[in-house]
């Protein structure tokens, strides 16, 4: 449409520094504790508490270069400008942003689903392999009219629901281990023995767990006081999600024998409330779930369309309008959702977690090989954390490999053909670009 403005809008310290890490933890704690604790039980057995932890030490190793870059270059494209300031407007910089958008999108079709599997404890509707599919598209619908309006509305919406199931959840943790008789998990006959490459595997997961603290990065053009409040908003998220994942962690183990974990992987804490307080605390279980999955989607779709529409204007992937009116931000938004509805659609929750989790580590690796490499100087960072962080993804993503190539190897060959896809794909459009840049370059001599 002709004259319509349709650059990406960024209101400045339209972001608080509550609001910030409200929206980081609305997505980390919505994946991470509703439906990744059956998933790591399978992998490890009784040890998937300490998965957690280990996750959590090699997140830590991670948000170091985040913390140094965001503090550098604070902006609306996060992880996007991040990579494009590491190697420039190159194929690595596009290919390695676009995995984080799909890991990201990834992110919002495994919150999706997992509402679905929860709502569906409290409601018993029959069919769950049609019902939970069918129950996230629909808030992933919801969660697209919330973004459509203003950054206020999202924030509030955001902060209210992350604070309502950060409360919670740390009350479902203290009283379901002061009931329990111990805090020793029953392990049951069956249950897996616990192995390294195993170990590796769930705390890969436990990675995707925490891994919303990116979600932080991509406020940098609309948080107050982003140089100072960038790395506080992201330190503060991950100490809050590891205090509460370990109190819940212990609550689900002692109230549930390591087989029931694993048969209830899906909607393990509501599961864990039965035995423990009875169907009253299914119904509070449930319904935080369902608010922590709602709020964790909101959060997500905000960023990750921000997120594209920056890599948009960087010339950095293709645009299409599709006769659609609105800035790019909305176009954005609406091809964030779309990606979202075909995965909640048709892929279940451990394939979903299991793209997610490759995705990630491999676009985690190249942004600390990038500070390491071409920007340790310009924003301040010690080498040697960057490199231990390279080091602690490397093995855990092997490890990972190893336990899907075994037990579901689909997953990797579909992550393989999505990666090589993108990886062709804008090696043609960037060529095009370059081409059409050099013919300008040279008709203006």
């Amino acid at each position: 449409m002709v004259g319509q403005d349709r650059t990406p809008q960024y209101k400045e310290n339209s972001l608080s520094l509550v609001g910030a890490v409200a929206l980081g933890t609305g997505v980390m704690i919505g994946a991470g504790i509703f439906a990744l604790t059956g998933q790591m039980a399978e992998m490890i057995g009784r040890l998937f508490p300490l998965a957690f932890l280990a996750a959590a030490v090699i997140v830590s190793f991670s948000a170091y270069s985040y913390v140094k870059m965001s503090n550098t270059f604070p902006s609306a494209g996060g992880i996007g400008m991040y990579l494009q300031k590491a190697y420039g407007p190159t194929l690595p910089t596009a290919f390695h942003a676009l995995l984080m958008y799909f890991s990201m999108v990834i992110a919002q079709s495994f919150l999706a689903r997992t509402f679905g599997s929860y709502t569906l404890e409290l409601f018993d509707l029959g069919d769950r392999s049609l019902f939970v599919p069918l129950l996230g598209v629909g808030l992933l619908l919801i969660a697209f009219l919330i973004n459509l309006s203003a950054n206020r509305l999202i924030e509030t919406v955001a902060s209210v629901l992350g604070f309502i199931k950060i409360g919670g959840i740390i009350v479902f943790g203290i009283v379901g281990v002061f009931i329990a008789d111990s805090i020793e998990m029953g392990a049951g006959n069956d249950a897996p023995t616990p192995t390294i490459t195993g170990f590796l595997g769930a705390t890969a997961l436990g990675i995707l767990a925490f891994k919303g603290f990116t979600t932080i990065t991509n406020s940098g053009s609309e948080l107050k006081d982003p140089k100072r409040n960038l790395g506080k908003a992201i330190t503060i998220s991950i100490a809050l999600c590891v205090v509460i994942y370990a109190l819940v962690g212990f609550a689900v183990a002692s109230n549930l024998s390591l087989p029931e974990i694993i048969e209830t992987q899906d909607y393990s804490l509501a599961a864990a409330a039965r035995p423990a307080l009875g169907e009253a605390a299914v119904a509070f279980t449930v319904i935080l779930a369902m608010l922590a999955t709602a709020g964790g989607i909101i959060a997500s779709v905000f960023a990750v369309s921000r997120m594209l529409a920056m890599l948009t204007e960087m010339k950095l992937v293709p645009h299409r309008h599709f006769h659609m009116p609105g800035s790019v931000q909305k176009h954005t938004l609406v091809y964030t959702i779309v990606f979202g509805l075909v995965l909640t659609a048709f892929f279940d929750l451990s394939r979903i977690a299991a793209l997610g989790i490759i995705f990630y580590l491999i676009m985690d690796m190249a942004i600390h090989w990038g500070v390491l490499r071409h920007l340790k100087d310009r924003v301040g960072a010690n080498p040697v954390i960057p490199s231990i962080a390279i080091l602690l993804d490397a093995v855990v993503l092997i490890g990972f490999l190893w336990v899907k190539a075994i037990s579901d190897p689909m997953v990797l060959i579909v992550a393989g053909v999505v990666m090589a896809t993108l990886l062709l794909g804008e090696w043609i459009f960037l060529s095009k670009r370059d081409a059409s840049n050099d013919s300008e370059h040279s008709h203006t001599h």
